[in-house]
């Protein structure tokens, strides 16, 4: 049950784009953005951060400092062995969805050996509107680790950035490697994800805790037994060098990007490894590279609680609240939130799923996270919430999960889950080695949430028994010598808290830090004026916003 995913809510209009579910909590929460929904927990609740190369043991990673490790750039000439690489050239064909060219890009599997094999990345674009006034490419990633930026281009950036941006820039998505459609991980068939899941991640008893330890433990063995060469070669510094081959493939002398949630992360990484070659580049709901696992996942527990207490007050001023009445405070609609989850843990509801699922503690708590990333699906789980505490009917909190994992209603499940706990456990040592580690540290999970805090705790327990030994390990990126990077940071976001955007823009050397005061994952295209000319007019123009930018 990983615990770290970062991702978001979900588009149609023109300010109106995919939600993000992906960031670092663990294996039910990510952080990305799609058309409908992202993070990673125990299920895979948490998206997360990777960095560099490091042999740190999981207790090294909790305790050491980051004040002397920081990402250091790569030489700025090609190796050699990687020109043919940045010399291949691209056979563009049309998409099934009408519009958009695909295209299939080869890079090394293994950067250390060039020679040992390829790996092949899936990549599409829209072409500029305008190619008179075109602007280079602009490569956009939603986050995750996991989510498709094939899928989020075609499903809303190629089609919902603003006209004027569609205009200048061929927007460009491509897979991550272990992602959609490159070569994607996989671990589990439908009916195991199901069962990993509906895990119990609130154990009351050893038997309970051996229960969650094998789930983790099977989730991991099926993803070395199906992906078992890929899955030492999925980490974000491996995905940022095939941007730049990517870039180079493009024809652009430097690479323009709009990165959100897990996406800032992956092109933080870039700009630390590749500073001179930083176009425009935003990062949009932004991660800390600074932080191990374990503050990660702390980290976003906090901003969950603090979504959520946003929820609780928004939720007793309307009629018909399930949690309390007009003038409870948020502390004691958590508390009824927290009974109402003890209750599915000894008599899950019925849901009318097909397989037969219920509706237990674990898969209700995701459902109610999943809802945490767009206010704009409050009332959806207010309404899921009456019917399962009133009605005794779970369909709607399950309907969330599903939505959240990427489950159709034929019980197959996309590999963004998978991807996700690939990439995070290769990006950072395990936030706990063991149950006794996770029991030590509920007090602290608790504090930072009572109501999810016992629950993500244990989701971060699942990397602790990854096939694989994590290669990176935190890290500042400072990426000396940039172009201006713009940092959007929300308030009360609750997947990539707040301070994680502050910390960011201060690391890098030429960081610009943008805030957004409100609710949800990632400010930009989600309605707010001010920020969307602020990134508009640094695209189209190339000028940042004015230090300290706030907008509502």
């Amino acid at each position: 049950m990983q615990t770290r995913r970062i991702s978001g809510p979900s588009p149609t209009p023109r300010n109106r784009r995919p939600r993000r579910l992906t960031s670092p909590v663990s294996r039910r929460l990510l952080g990305l953005l799609r058309p409908s929904r992202m993070l990673r927990t125990g299920g895979a609740l948490l998206a997360a951060t990777a960095l560099l190369a490091s042999a740190c043991s999981a207790r090294d990673a909790t305790t050491a400092t980051t004040a002397d490790a920081a990402l250091a750039a790569l030489p700025r000439s090609t190796p050699t062995a990687l020109s043919p690489y940045y010399a291949q050239k691209l056979t563009w064909t049309a998409c099934k969805v009408p519009g958009f060219e695909c295209a299939t890009m080869k890079a090394p599997r293994d950067y250390a050996r060039p020679a040992a094999g390829d790996v092949s990345l899936a990549v599409a674009r829209k072409r500029a509107t305008s190619q008179g006034t075109r602007l280079g490419s602009l490569l956009v990633n939603p986050g995750g680790p996991g989510g498709s930026a094939v899928g989020y281009l075609e499903q809303y950036a190629g089609v919902g950035y603003p006209a004027e941006v569609r205009a200048r820039y061929d927007i460009v998505g491509v897979d991550p490697r272990g992602v959609g459609r490159s070569e994607p991980v996989e671990c589990l068939t439908g009916p195991q994800m199901d069962a990993y899941a509906a895990t119990d991640l609130t154990p009351d008893n050893q038997a309970e805790v051996d229960r969650l330890v094998a789930a983790d433990k099977k989730f991991a063995e099926g993803c070395g037994r199906r992906s078992p060469t890929l899955l030492r070669h999925v980490s974000t510094v491996e995905a940022a060098r095939d941007m730049d081959i990517l870039r180079a493939v493009l024809g652009d002398r430097k690479l323009n990007y709009v990165g959100a949630s897990y996406g800032t992360f992956l092109g933080a990484t870039y700009a630390g490894l590749f500073p001179e070659r930083v176009g425009r580049m935003v990062l949009d709901g932004a991660m800390d590279p600074s932080l191990p696992a374990r503050r990660l996942n702390e980290g976003q527990t906090a901003g969950f609680e603090t979504a959520f207490q946003s929820f609780a007050k928004d939720c007793v001023r309307r009629t018909g609240c399930p949690l309390g009445v007009p003038g409870t405070p948020p502390a004691k609609v958590g508390e009824h939130l927290s009974a109402f989850f003890r209750q599915l843990d000894g008599s899950p509801l019925t849901t009318g799923d097909r397989s037969g699922r219920r509706l237990g503690e674990a898969l209700a708590t995701t459902g109610v996270i999943a809802a945490m990333y767009d206010q704009g699906t409050w009332p959806q789980l207010r309404t899921a919430l009456t019917a399962a505490m009133k009605r005794h009917d779970g369909s709607a909190l399950l309907a969330l999960s599903d939505s959240y994992y990427e489950r159709d209603a034929h019980g197959r499940y996309a590999n963004l889950m998978f991807a996700n706990a690939a990439v995070n456990c290769l990006d950072l040592p395990s936030a706990f080695s063991g149950p006794q580690d996770v029991e030590k540290a509920l007090p602290a999970f608790e504090k930072a949430s009572p109501v999810f805090g016992e629950g993500l705790a244990w989701a971060s327990l699942s990397c602790a028994y990854w096939p694989v030994r994590a290669t990176g390990r935190a890290h500042r990126i400072t990426a000396q010598g940039a172009a201006p990077i713009v940092v959007v940071g929300t308030t009360r976001d609750p997947a990539t808290p707040y301070p994680w955007a502050r910390s960011l823009a201060s690391q890098l050397s030429s960081g610009r830090l943008l805030t957004y005061e409100g609710d949800g994952h990632t400010a930009y295209g989600r309605g707010s004026k001010c920020i969307d000319a602020a990134i508009d007019t640094y695209l189209l123009r190339g000028t940042p916003p004015a230090k300290d930018t706030r907008c509502s």
